[in-house]
Formats: C-alpha cells, sequence, structure tokens
C-alpha cells in the first residue's frame, strides 16, 4: 500500500523563493547604500563657517563600515596596483605634512587628503560590488544636482542669490556665497553623469530621462557663472560623445548649440551676464576682471613657492603663510561676498585655485608626482578597462570615466574645499571601482530557485513501491 507524502507547510517566518531571489538580487545595492546617504546629506544647507559638515562626519563612518564589511567578507580588500594607486599619495602628503607650519595644520590637512584622496575613494571603491549599484550611486548625484539645480533657479528668478555685479542672481544652492563652487560642482556632475547614463542607455526610457536631466541642469550650471565649471563640463561631455560614436556627437553637439542659441539668444534668459563671463576668461591683459587677476596673481605666487622648495614644498595648509611675500601688488585683500542668506562679509584668499599648483606649492615635486600621478595611473586604468570592456562596458564606464576626466580639468581652475568636496572623492572611488576591480565588474545571475518541490520521477516511485 503507498502512501503519499505532502511537501511541509512553510512558516511565517520562512520567505517564499521569489523573495528570496528579490533579496538576493538587491545585496549589491544595498552595500552602496551609505555611500548614497553622504550624497544625500549634501541637500541640507550648511552652516556657515563651519568646519565639518554631516557629508563629511558620514564619509568617515562610510570608511569604518567599508573596513568591518570588508573583515566580515573575509577576502583581500585591495589588488597590487589598487594598492600602489592609493598608497603613492600617502608618501606624499605625508612628508609634506611634516613640513606644516602649526602642529594643527599638519593634522587637519594630512586628515583631509587622506580623506578625499585614499580613504573614501577605498571605501566607495570597496563597498560597489556591481553595475547595479555603481548605476545607483550615478543616479543619487543626478538628483542631487537636480535638487540643488532648482534651488539655484529659483535664488536666480527671485533675486535671493550670491551677489554678482551688484545683482543677487548668482545661483548656489544650499551652499552658500562663501562656496560659490558647490552648486557649480554638483550640477556640473549630475550633467556629465547623466550624459553618459543617456549615450549608455539601453532602454529608450532611461535614455530619455537621462537626457532630459543632462539638458535640465545646463540651465542652473550656465547661472552659477563658475567659469571653470564651464570648461570642464563641454570638455568632458565632448569626451563622452565621441567615445560613444562620432555621429551621435555631431547630431548631439548641433542640438546642443540650437538649444543655446534658443535659451540664451531667443529668450534672453541672461544674455549679458553669460556673455560678459565668457569673455572675461580670455581676457587676461586686456582689461581682464579682478577675480581673473587675483587668480594669475596666485598662480604665480604658488609657482614662486616651488622654485624656493621644490622637493618637498612650503607644507601643507601653508599656501596663505607664504602667499603675501610672492605675491605681485595686484592682488586684492578677498572677494566679496553677499546674498543668499548671508551678511556681506570680506572673504580671504588661500589657495591659487588651481589643485595641481596647490600641490606643487605645498608638497614640491615628490608631492606633484605621488598625488597628481596616482591620478593619472587611475585615469589610464579606467580607459584600459573601457577598451577591453567594448560595447558592453558602456553603461558604467562612460559615467565613470566623464566623473574622473571633470575632475581632473575642474583641478585646472579650482582645489579641494567645502561640502562638495565629498564629491571628488567619490567620482575617485567610482572610477577606482571601474579601473582597478580584481575581475570585470559584472551583474551577479541569481541561481534560480524552485517554487515548489520536485516531483518524484518514475523510476524513484516505483522504488517507493
Amino acid at each position: 500500500m503507498s502512501t503519499s507524502t505532502t511537501p511541509p507547510a512553510r512558516t511565517a517566518l520562512e520567505l517564499s523563493p521569489s523573495v528570496r531571489r528579490a533579496v538576493r538580487s538587491l545585496r549589491p545595492v544595498q552595500s552602496v547604500l551609505p555611500v548614497v546617504a553622504v550624497v544625500a546629506l549634501l541637500g541640507l544647507s550648511v552652516v556657515p563657517g563651519s568646519s565639518a559638515t554631516p557629508a563629511d562626519a558620514a564619509s568617515a563612518l562610510v570608511v569604518l563600515w567599508a573596513v568591518v564589511d570588508t573583515v566580515l567578507r573575509a577576502r583581500r580588500p585591495l589588488t597590487r596596483t589598487a594598492a600602489l594607486v592609493f598608497g603613492l599619495p600617502v608618501l606624499g602628503i605625508t612628508v609634506a605634512a611634516a613640513g606644516a607650519v602649526t602642529a594643527a595644520d599638519a593634522v587637519t590637512g594630512l586628515a583631509r587628503y587622506l580623506q578625499v584622496f585614499v580613504l573614501f575613494p577605498v571605501a566607495v571603491m570597496l563597498l560597489v560590488r556591481d553595475r547595479r549599484g555603481a548605476r545607483l550611486l550615478l543616479w543619487s548625484l543626478v538628483g542631487l544636482a537636480l535638487w540643488q539645480g532648482a534651488i539655484g533657479v529659483k535664488q536666480y528668478l527671485t533675486g535671493t542669490g550670491a551677489s554678482y555685479q551688484g545683482a543677487f542672481i548668482r545661483a548656489v544652492g544650499t551652499f552658500g556665497p562663501s562656496d560659490v563652487m558647490g552648486m557649480a560642482t554638483v550640477v556640473a556632475l549630475g550633467a556629465v553623469a547623466a550624459t553618459g547614463l543617456a549615450l549608455a542607455a539601453r532602454e529608450w526610457r532611461q535614455q530619455l530621462v537621462a537626457t532630459a536631466c543632462a539638458l535640465v541642469l545646463l540651465v542652473p550650471l550656465a547661472l552659477s557663472f563658475s567659469r571653470g565649471a564651464w570648461i570642464a563640463t563641454a570638455l568632458t561631455c565632448g569626451v563622452q560623445l565621441l567615445m560613444a560614436g562620432v555621429r551621435r556627437a555631431a547630431k548631439v553637439l548641433a542640438a546642443a548649440v540650437a538649444a543655446s542659441v534658443l535659451l540664451v539668444g531667443g529668450l534672453g534668459v541672461g544674455a549679458t551676464a553669460l556673455q560678459e563671463r565668457l569673455t572675461s576668461i580670455t581676457q587676461v591683459t586686456d582689461a581682464p576682471d579682478q577675480s581673473v587677476v587675483d587668480r594669475y596673481t596666485m598662480w604665480a605666487a604658488a609657482a614662486g613657492m616651488w622654485r624656493e622648495h621644490p622637493v618637498a614644498g612650503v607644507g601643507l595648509k601653508a599656501f596663505p603663510a607664504y602667499r603675501d611675500g610672492h605675491a605681485s601688488l595686484a592682488l586684492s585683500s578677498g572677494s566679496d561676498t553677499e546674498g543668499a542668506g548671508q551678511a556681506y562679509r570680506r572673504q580671504p584668499l588661500l589657495s591659487p585655485h588651481n589643485m595641481y599648483l596647490l600641490i606643487l606649492s605645498e608638497q614640491g615635486m615628490l608631492g606633484l608626482v605621488t598625488v597628481a600621478g596616482s591620478w593619472l595611473a587611475l585615469l589610464v586604468c579606467v580607459l584600459r578597462r573601457l577598451r577591453r570592456g567594448g560595447g558592453r562596458a558602456r553603461d558604467c564606464a562612460l559615467p565613470v570615466c566623464g566623473l574622473l576626466l571633470w575632475q581632473l580639468v575642474n583641478f585646472l581652475y579650482a582645489d579641494i574645499g567645502g561640502p562638495s568636496t565629498v564629491l571628488t572623492a567619490i567620482s575617485f572611488g567610482l572610477a577606482a571601482w571601474w579601473g582597478l576591480a580584481r575581475s570585470e565588474p559584472a551583474v551577479p545571475v541569481p541561481t534560480p530557485v524552485p517554487d515548489t518541490a520536485p516531483e518524484a520521477t518514475p523510476a524513484a516511485a516505483a522504488g517507493a513501491r
């Protein structure tokens, strides 16, 4: 007499196979959520005069969590190439910290450089597991850019932004007039990420949404009046278009020119102010504005510091102490900041607004070779993997490569400082994930789990009888 058996009923705490598959598929995305939280914190208002922000504190917690996560996973965290790329800057930064003017400058400067160029990028690289996590992080950058850009456009339209040529029309988002590059950096990185996502999208819906985001972000980017951000964004997006194909690049360029003519020329959106700002880029000897004079004067001062201290520089955070001894009388005492909820303030000029010259002056040739050399090595690794990956690799490689390239170009006109600096670390971390991973990042295919118990085969049924 045969007896039939029925599968045991699931308990209340047991998950169905479909739910278990969904949970497993979300694990790579869950690991990157702490980094997404850091991006979200940049949407909060910045307290004027604060040296540390919630995003900086959260980035330190992310570094600790990455260490714990790596230990729990019991795996070697870095390849030899990654250890070399991120170990080189430590050498130059440590030597420069030893030559700082004060111990406080040495500690704060060392902590800041290690946070931005070593610790947080490594944490991002370890927490981004596959392309889904990378895309989530890229879209979070786009979302932050849309939020800050919307606030900036409102500031321009309502006259509540930072002061620019006597009018409160400069879009600065939540960063305030003391950090006019903050919103410009956020919006520019969002536009670059959206452009890369649009060019690499396989579905027309994602391509349409990413394209729309990139075009919308051009408006607050223009209203930021940041010449360095304009140049870096235009060059980076052009390189991304060429990577995607020459024909597509020509079509997109024609559309962008038509949109610019319609926006600025036809509708008159800030035409006069934007034209004057663009013209001032090339006005170095022929009646330049004071901001251009100050920038080139500080560049010359940084070069003078390096000539006197060619090997190790003047020390971390020592540029202000040596500035007046190397700058000409054309340098002003500071820049005027006002508006966006803050009173008038004279902000001192504490850096040359050129990351390469800042490193050269404070860290010497040793720092330039180790720190900037690691950036160049990272760029080479990213481009090599992009070349090996072929068409499948574009979905993440184009935006990731664009973020890194934007940072390296923007460093010609800016340096680290302010809350948006954590985005520099995230850009380097995404580039490290793509270029220095052990194997080509890929989306894991979940193992199928049957929804019901397998039926008995005829042979097994006969044996049971």
